[in-house]
């Protein structure tokens, strides 16, 4: 039995203040900040042979957190949240394909139902039982197709600015003011070359602007890790159009009519839920926070101050102990 956690106040999904659980004294004073090694794992899915890289923590015995990433990210984007957790946790943050290394199938249509499929046949493969699934943005919108299709795999769903429909248009929540240009049909294939040739350091940097809260607290080390996976990417032949067919499929997930649209999802979630959300998160507004942990059966919510798109790179501390005691109340019945 694990021992009774603190508590947080934290904005109820219907109003008001809940109590959500935080175990600090679980979580390790510092983080090593190197990605752990990666291995490819041989999956057979619908749309083909596929190697998935995927970066793992902890050690046997444990139970298994996955984590999976936003766009534009990879499994490196978990290295504090997986190392905070891995005294707890072993964990397996999964490349998605056509990310960090995972080369995609040929026939893969880079539909968020497939990205889940691939993720389902990881977790069946892997022989782990129910994980404890963790998304970010993009990847928490995979995490919840999983969870609503397989709830026999997911014993716990965080999701941490999960990439729920938000439609507004704001310049500020892109990288790039260009980038919508690249949806015009004369116009876009000039943008999305000239966009392409932008330097790794300047991508990396953009990126970490529109992500983070507070991007000049970013360790030089950080940004030089992320700028090396920026090159690193630039030589795959595969990497763009992955991250240009992800984001097209994603925006007209959130276009569809009410009875296909993401939000039907949410109530199908069995497991227990914590939404943890960045207050100056501009990628997808805070305000969508509320409706995502009330949609939820067993959801949760932290709202975060001075955080941004991806807590769990700002704030990883944090998130593993709200992670550790939302398990603790699961195991004592009080989730």
């Amino acid at each position: 039995m694990r021992t009774s956690p603190r508590h947080l106040d934290a904005a109820a999904p219907g109003g008001g203040l809940t109590r959500v659980p935080l175990r600090l004294g679980a979580v390790p004073a510092r983080l090593p900040g190197v990605p752990s090694p990666g291995r490819h794992v041989p999956l057979i899915t619908e749309s083909g042979p596929l190697r998935v890289h995927v970066r793992e923590t902890g050690g046997p015995g444990a139970e298994t957190a996955v984590y999976l990433h936003g766009l534009a990210g990879s499994a490196s984007n978990w290295t504090d949240l997986a190392a905070a957790l891995a005294p707890n946790l072993r964990g397996l943050a999964v490349d998605l394909p056509g990310f960090g290394r995972s080369v995609p199938p040929d026939r893969f249509d880079y539909s968020g139902e497939q990205h889940a499929h691939v993720v389902i046949r990881l977790l069946e493969e892997s022989g782990a039982g129910a994980v404890h699934l963790v998304g970010n943005s993009f990847g928490g919108a995979v995490a919840v197709l999983v969870a609503a299709h397989r709830p026999d795999l997911v014993a716990s769903l965080t999701l941490i600015s999960p990439a729920v429909p938000d439609l507004r248009p704001d310049p500020r929540r892109m990288s790039d003011p260009r980038i919508p240009l690249t949806r015009l049909p004369l116009l876009g294939p000039a943008v999305r070359r000239r966009l392409a040739a932008v330097p790794p350091g300047e991508r990396a940097r953009r990126l970490l602007e529109l992500c983070f809260a507070e991007p000049d607290a970013v360790p030089a080390d950080r940004l030089d890790a992320v700028v090396e996976e920026f090159r690193e990417r630039a030589g795959f032949d595969w990497a763009e159009a992955a991250l240009d067919r992800t984001t097209t499929g994603l925006v007209r997930s959130w276009l569809a009519p009410p009875w296909r649209s993401p939000w039907r999802l949410l109530p199908l979630v069995q497991a227990p839920s914590l939404v943890v959300w960045g207050a100056a998160d501009r990628v997808v507004g805070v305000r969508k926070a509320p409706r995502t942990a009330r949609e939820l059966r067993r959801g949760r919510l932290l709202v975060l101050p001075r955080t941004g798109h991806v807590a769990q790179l700002e704030r990883p501390r944090v998130v593993a102990a709200v992670v550790l005691g939302m398990l603790d109340e699961v195991e004592l019945g009080q989730w």
